[in-house]
């Protein structure tokens, strides 16, 4: 990985996001040139800040509605590589903003498809979307990739827009014949990679699970749990990261390796909302005697829809790139509680942060 990315020109979109921070620490600890697109990050505290990225990182303030902009920074930087994580994340925000999430995640997409396009320097493009991007029909087995697209909510319906607009875009411009035509070069090799719940140390976002754990204690309340009986397939952060970084890699050296990908936990880390929080609190009960305790409490709040049951399969994942997870469920809530701790503490951040991406990169060799 390190010998691959030293010194290439990656951009990515919703670089100072919760993921966009972690990707652009990680792309910078193995020596990548990185460009930044995005918004200014969404809260306060937010991990690109307490990572100081912006001294490091060439850190663009953009929105990825504006399509002029992003192809003059994309023919600008001349990107080989481009990973697209700018969204509208939050469920429950969709409900409430339903057309700034099209706006954001459609558009956005149509956007970024159309600045890879007028950007012959890109050989390698991953476009990020979600677990929730199927149609969801609660049954007690894996999505597979080949299945139906139709997410329910605002949210995750405009992310499978996302994946059909990246599919048009496959097949009408990204193509040899297309790009022979125009740039005298092959097409790039495109991807979609579907995630599963993701958390990690340096989530403020609102509507989260973590970051409510994490204000709770603040607050000296007990966790307010909506839904403790959904099952989701939670994972560390840095397993997806690592794996868009993977298939940025492999596709960028072999086009046939481009496709759709989900990216998940083996089933045994895929939990209900109720057994993560559990795990939380002991956890963080255990190892940190010098912080208040965690507790939590059932209570729906008649939220909106949000879907009861969901896994994925990850088998396509493995067999073409032998890849499987790193951190199991209970390793990541230890390295959470090990971040959160930190940071209410008022230790170095950058130290912890780039400690646990120096463990996650060992522990796969």
């Amino acid at each position: 990985m390190k010998n691959f990315y030293k010194g290439k020109k990656v951009l990515i979109t919703g670089h100072t996001g919760f993921k966009g921070s972690w990707m652009c620490n990680v792309l910078l600890n193995i020596g990548a040139n990185v460009t930044g697109y995005a918004l200014s990050a969404p809260t306060t505290p937010n991990l690109f800040g307490l990572l100081d990225l912006s001294s490091k990182m060439n850190s663009i303030n953009g929105d990825i509605r504006d399509l002029n902009q992003l192809i003059h920074l994309m023919g600008e930087v001349k990107p080989e590589i481009v990973i697209h994580m700018a969204a509208q994340p939050i469920v429950r925000d969709s409900y409430r903003n339903p057309v700034y999430t099209y706006e954001t995640n459609v558009m956005g997409t149509v956007n970024i498809c159309e600045a890879v396009r007028q950007t012959p320097s890109v050989r390698s493009f991953i476009n990020v979307t979600t677990d929730k991007v199927y149609l969801n029909k609660e049954w007690n087995w894996g999505y597979r990739e080949n299945e139906e697209l139709n997410g329910f909510d605002p949210y995750s319906n405009s992310k499978s827009c996302s994946e059909l607009v990246t599919s048009s875009y496959i097949h009408s411009f990204f193509t040899d014949e297309e790009y022979e035509k125009r740039y005298g070069l092959s097409a790039p090799a495109v991807s979609t990679c579907r995630a599963g719940n993701v958390i990690g140390g340096g989530d403020f976002a609102n509507d989260r699970i973590i970051p409510d754990c994490i204000r709770s204690i603040q607050s000296g309340n007990k966790i307010t749990v909506r839904n403790p009986f959904s099952t989701r397939p939670y994972q560390h952060v840095l397993e997806p990261i690592i794996v868009y970084l993977m298939i940025a890699k492999e596709q960028y050296l072999n086009t046939s390796l481009a496709g759709s990908y989900n990216v998940g936990p083996d089933d045994t880390d895929c939990l209900t909302t109720g057994d993560l929080v559990q795990l939380f609190c002991d956890k963080w009960n255990s190892n940190t005697a010098d912080l208040p305790k965690a507790g939590w409490i059932n209570k729906h709040d008649g939220g909106p829809h949000e879907a009861t049951f969901l896994k994925l399969d990850c088998s396509k994942l493995k067999s073409v790139f032998g890849w499987k997870p790193v951190w199991n469920i209970n390793t990541a809530m230890d390295k959470i509680v090990e971040w959160n701790a930190a940071f209410l503490k008022g230790l170095d951040i950058k130290d912890v942060t780039d400690k646990q991406i120096n463990e996650f990169l060992e522990s796969r060799m």
